[in-house]
Formats: structure tokens, C-alpha cells, sequence
């Protein structure tokens, strides 16, 4: 049995397979699809602008080193 201390030290690619694995189990491939399916937003949004305004979050070099000051 997975405990919550394993969960919390597993990468999150193997939480994801494990997490897919256990869906697949409880509601077949047809039953697992659907579920996600609820949760995609059809491919709304603007990638570029959002990946830009990313790039514009992130924090300096001498910002980051401040941080440990």
C-alpha cells in the first residue's frame, strides 16, 4: 500500500502513471478518457503571450542570491 509520505517523495512523472494507472483499473480506458476529458479547456488560452509573460516573471541571478542573504 502507498502511504502519503511515499506519495511525497515520488517525482511527479510516477505520481502521474500511477495516478493514470489507478483510473484506468477503476473505469476502463473508455471511462479514464472521459474523466480527463473533463478537465481539458479545449486548447484556450494564448501560448506565446503567456510563455513570454513567464519569461518575464523570473528572477534575476543577484535577485535570487539576495534571497539567501
Amino acid at each position: 500500500m502507498i502511504t502519503a509520505e511515499k506519495i511525497n517523495v515520488m517525482p511527479e512523472g510516477q505520481i502521474q502513471a500511477m495516478g493514470i494507472k489507478a483510473l484506468k483499473n477503476a473505469l476502463g480506458v473508455t471511462g479514464t478518457l472521459r474523466f480527463l476529458e473533463q478537465f481539458d479547456n479545449g486548447g484556450s488560452g494564448d501560448y506565446t503571450k503567456e510563455k513570454y509573460e513567464e519569461e518575464d516573471a523570473r528572477l534575476s541571478k543577484e535577485e535570487i542570491l539576495n534571497m539567501f542573504k
